[in-house]
């Protein structure tokens, strides 16, 4: 346990004194850009030097993150919500690139707990975003397919796509935050998007009978269940690639790179549990960090992960904070170890 009065670590001249913040949002409270700044406040309070470095990994917070890299801007786009209803979505594009969120236009932030329904909510509206961005001149289209309210193999995406005439020459590049295969998308998800046993069989036969009329089969592909299987409808009618989101987006924003010019690395996650021992964002973050020898950290929302798992992401010490001031204060007490 970290205390107000844990002795600080002398400095040595040669060691890097930046520390990399790397954390993925808060989910439903603080995205990633709100979360770095709140640790780097604490630690530059304490006299570290920060570069702050906020990630995704396909989820809520991707388009923030690969906006530097695409070197575009944010614009926005009339499109169906989850459950047909006109909404405003941002999408981001670059010179022949773009960024599409799912849970900008298809979110399960989108729809109210008492409202949530999962056989119905369509992926129409992802659709009609990544039409948008095509016709804003993008040749591929970065979709990050976290988060969404959605178990409809995307259908309701693929319906859009081809009323708007098809892709064209621009092809689908899906970011996944999942590994899943697409035949289990409806029994590990959507229970949180409002399926009740019941429901959770009818969509299973669905998605069954949706593989079976795709131009490819893609069960037992992995991450082909993302999204409630709309990675795995693109990846089977529009030869979409999926690729894991977290290593994508490190990659993108030169995370290695930093990591190595830096003392140490701070990330973090709204929940530290088992999901996050399965390639989530702290897992890669975590990995990396070990195999270039430099120490990692997190500070977390809620830690629900025993100190064996802790041990297996090779972090040094995890904090709880759930509010920005918490997470500053956390990062000050954090600062002391560094």
């Amino acid at each position: 346990m970290i205390t107000e009065d844990t002795a600080a670590v002398a400095r040595i001249p040669g060691i890097p004194e930046t520390v990399v913040v790397a954390p993925d949002s808060f989910k439903g409270t603080l995205s990633a850009a709100q979360v770095a700044g709140a640790i780097g406040r604490g630690l530059e309070a304490a006299g570290r030097p920060v570069d702050l470095c906020p990630v995704a990994d396909g989820g809520e917070g991707t388009l923030e993150a690969l906006l530097p890299a695409v070197g575009g801007e944010v614009r926005r786009a009339r499109v169906s919500d989850p459950l047909g209803r006109a909404i405003e979505a941002s999408y981001a594009v670059g010179e022949s690139v773009a960024v599409v969120e799912t849970a900008a236009a298809s979110g399960l932030g989108l729809v109210q707990a008492a409202e949530r329904d999962a056989i119905a909510a369509s992926t129409y509206g992802t659709g009609e975003l990544i039409v948008a961005a095509i016709r804003a001149g993008a040749r591929t289209v970065y979709l990050g397919v976290g988060g969404s309210a959605t178990t409809d193999g995307g259908a309701g995406a693929l319906k859009a796509i081809r009323e708007a005439g098809g892709l064209g020459d621009a092809r689908i590049v899906v970011l996944c935050d999942v590994r899943t295969p697409f035949e289990h998308a409806a029994r590990v998800f959507a229970p949180q998007k409002g399926a009740d046993p019941e429901a959770v069989t009818r969509l299973t036969k669905r998605l069954n009978e949706q593989a079976r009329r795709f131009a490819r089969d893609p069960r037992g592909v992995p991450m082909t269940g993302a999204a409630g299987g709309l990675s795995g409808g693109l990846w089977a009618e529009l030869g979409a690639e999926l690729v894991p989101g977290a290593q994508f987006v490190l990659d993108a924003v030169d995370f290695d790179r930093r990591m190595r010019a830096a003392r140490a690395v701070i990330t973090g996650e709204g929940k530290l549990d088992q999901q996050s021992l399965a390639g989530k964002l702290v897992s890669e973050i975590s990995t990396r960090a070990r195999q270039a020898g430099v120490p990692c950290h997190a500070i977390v929302g809620t830690r629900e992960l025993d100190a064996f798992g802790v041990r297996v992401l090779d972090l040094q010490a995890v904090l709880e904070a759930s509010t920005a001031p918490q997470i500053t204060a956390a990062a000050r007490r954090l600062a002391k170890l560094l």
